[in-house]
Parts: structure tokens; sequence; C-alpha cells
């Protein structure tokens, strides 16, 4: 499947812990958009989509989130936990969230800006499209 975990690289200090991501480096994409998901309410669950052509980096700042990921032929689950790896999903992945934690924070990174017309909505549609 078109997804990996990717390293997030931290600086630890008596200060805290400072993440950094930059596009191109350890985003393998320029940033076109930044979305969050927050205050997720308890058995909500988000996604229930493909894209076409985006690709997305998702990172679980607090809390943690499972994803569940198809191509349509397979189904893989991850969970989103602790901000040291974050998840590169491609395109053409069908994607369910769910399972958010009390307080989970997840930013999402996206490739592109807003196009509902990349959006894949109904399970029919994307498995005819990748069979």
């Amino acid at each position: 499947m078109n997804c990996r975990w990717i390293n997030v690289p931290q600086i630890n200090d008596e200060r805290g812990t400072l993440l950094f991501l930059e596009a191109e480096r350890q985003v393998p994409f320029p940033i076109r958009r930044m979305y969050a998901l927050v205050g997720v309410p308890k058995g909500t669950a988000r996604g229930g989509h493909a894209h076409i052509a985006l690709e997305q980096c998702f990172l679980a700042v607090t809390g943690s989130i499972t994803m569940s990921l198809s191509d349509g032929r397979r189904r893989e689950e991850f969970r989103l936990e602790g901000c040291s790896k974050m998840l590169y999903v491609g395109p053409m992945l069908w994607r369910d969230l769910t399972e958010f934690s009390d307080g989970a924070a997840c930013i999402v990174l996206a490739s592109e800006h807003f196009s509902e017309s990349d959006y894949i909505r109904e399970w029919a549609s994307f498995e005819e499209r990748v069979r």
C-alpha cells in the first residue's frame, strides 16, 4: 500500500520538546494546506473517503487515533499516537479514522488545496476505480 511511517525530528531539553517538519524533506511533498482534527466526540468516525491525487501526512500531536487504510484489495490499521512519527498516505487509499482518544488532536498536511473533485466519497465508486 502507498503509505509509510515517517520519523518526526525532535529536539529535547529541559524546556520541553521541539518538533519540526519541512516540506520536501520529512514531508515528501510541497505543503499546500494544513488542517487539524480536534474535539472529535467519542465514538465518532472521520474520513470515509479516498483521494484521487492528494497526498497527506497525519500526525497525532496529542492522544491517539486509529486509521484504517484500504487499497480496495486489503485493509491495514495504523495507530497514530505519540508525535515521534507521522503516517504518509498516498493517493487512491480509502481512509477511515476511528477510536479518537479523549483530547486527541491530529494535524494533517496536504499536497494540494481543497478540491471536491479529488474526493471519492462512495465505497462502490472507489472499488470500481481501483479494479
